[in-house]
């Protein structure tokens, strides 16, 4: 009897270790989902995050937290969320940024196209060159004549050695073909005060921070950098239509997930994000910043993010700046 007990629950055993263990996976989400954001909290980063997770967790049902993490460069944020479990369950904030330090920096702890999987693009945003609203350039044209007149004595700036701005302003100086000065400055604030003290001739900085100021004349908006007129500054030309042909440098941030996180996983969650992006609440509150929302597929984050690293190697090569 006790042979026949055993061989029963032996079988038993067996019979359920073949079979589907169809209760052991919940559906995804179940528990709530972390976006880490490599900036701190107030600035656009942190509100994109926060108005898209808000609308996330509606439509998952599950809380989406933000979690700020600033520092050395966004890399404090990525190791947290490359060495995540790949779930789905946290997430990372990146953006033009992260493509410019993969480009530029050798000894980055991670590889961003290998480390992270792309869920989609959340807004693109523009960047513009301006001068003091009372100074002696109207035009990028006459910027750039006066710079070729002046060699090596105009001053571009720039907020931080290393960011999309920095590099955009290096790219512009090689599509004018201009000898100036790229001057990397602490802050958007120090490059907005070196303008109009007259410190800086000119900026290169993201448009949101700087509009204020734009429509207060204390900065003139001479050019933006993308392939497009801006949506907010649409009487401004484009850099490239107006003397630094080739020059399509913008910004935008995305949302990723470690890479090896499951297919149907990352499905869902850009469901979630094209969701947010289509309500009418959200796009308001991101066009609000000057950010245009850009609905789309994982697939065509992971291009944008791979063609922003190619873009960005190539202008530092041509500008010779030496890797980090």
């Amino acid at each position: 009897m006790r042979r026949r007990h055993l061989l029963i629950a032996t079988g038993i055993a067996a019979g359920a270790a073949g079979a589907p263990c169809v209760w052991a996976q919940k559906p995804f989400p179940n528990k709530a989902i972390r976006i880490v954001v490599p900036n701190a909290p107030g600035g656009a980063a942190d509100i994109t995050a926060r108005a898209v997770g808000e609308h996330m967790a509606r439509s998952l049902g599950q809380p989406v937290v933000i979690d700020n993490k600033p520092g050395a460069g966004g890399v404090v944020a990525g190791q947290s969320v490359a060495s995540a479990p790949a779930d789905g369950y946290t997430l990372l904030l990146i953006s033009s940024g992260s493509a410019v330090s993969e480009a530029l920096f050798k000894a980055l702890p991670f590889n961003t196209q290998t480390a992270f999987t792309p869920v989609g693009v959340l807004a693109t945003f523009d960047l513009v060159i301006v001068s003091a609203g009372n100074g002696r350039f109207q035009s990028l044209r006459d910027l750039i004549a006066y710079a070729r007149q002046n060699p090596g004595k105009v001053n571009l700036g720039t907020p931080s050695l290393g960011t999309t701005q920095h590099l955009a302003a290096e790219w512009f100086k090689t599509a004018a073909q201009l000898d100036l000065q790229v001057v990397p400055f602490k802050s958007t604030p120090d490059v907005i005060t070196g303008i109009r003290s007259g410190t800086l001739d000119a900026g290169l900085d993201i448009l949101s921070p700087l509009l204020a100021q734009i429509q207060s004349k204390a900065l003139r908006p001479l050019a933006v950098t993308g392939a497009k007129a801006s949506r907010v500054l649409p009487d401004v030309p484009t850099a490239q239509s107006a003397g630094a042909p080739g020059l399509n440098a913008s910004s935008w941030n995305g949302l990723a997930a470690p890479a090896k996180t499951p297919p149907d996983v990352i499905a869902r969650l850009n469901k979630a994000v094209n969701a947010a992006l289509a309500d009418q609440g959200v796009r308001t509150r991101l066009e609000n910043l000057n950010l245009d929302p850009h609905p789309g597929t994982p697939a065509d984050a992971a291009r944008l993010l791979s063609g922003d690293i190619h873009r960005w190697k190539q202008v530092i090569a041509k500008a010779g700046i030496a890797r980090q």
